[in-house]
């Protein structure tokens, strides 16, 4: 399917050191992933949370309403389920609960039998001292980088 969605979370690799990494399937009804595969969607204010089952939710990730549904349209803000083992998903849950780490997602996206994935980090927030070195080093490499291309041309 040459029709791929890829949502990023940018705000998420500069906000948090990031930790581990897995890909989740995500519960959605009929006229979710149409609006997804619209590219109708966003990840950019979004966490996980685990409920008092063990099961994986995320919270706050927008999808918009689909344009062509009827009275059958969804909620755009609701909590949606992520699939994930129950090893995995009890590994995680440990880590939360014991080092007060957050998961985030990063990355919304089609995989290519058009099911919506999930890519979510477990994450350590940055201190505001983390962020300027973030850009003191982004800003280095710019220049870097434009000194290397003026010395070879």
């Amino acid at each position: 399917m040459s029709n791929t969605v890829n949502i990023k979370n940018r705000k998420a690799r500069f906000e948090y050191e990031l930790l581990d990494k897995l890909v989740a399937g995500i519960v959605l009804a009929g006229t979710e992933i149409k609006a997804i595969r619209d590219g109708k969607a966003s990840i950019a204010e979004s966490f996980c949370e685990f409920n008092e089952h063990g099961e994986m939710f995320v919270i706050n990730m927008t999808v918009q309403e689909y344009s062509h549904a009827t009275y059958f349209n969804h909620q755009p803000k609701k909590a949606r389920k992520l699939l994930l083992n129950k090893r995995e998903l009890k590994k995680w849950e440990r880590e939360v609960n014991k080092s007060g780490l957050t998961i985030v997602p990063l990355r919304l996206f089609t995989n290519d039998k058009g099911f919506a994935k999930l890519e979510i980090a477990l994450a350590k927030g940055k201190k505001t001292y983390d962020k300027r070195e973030t850009i003191k080093d982004r800003d280095n490499k710019k220049n870097l980088d434009r000194i290397k291309k003026a010395f070879n041309n």
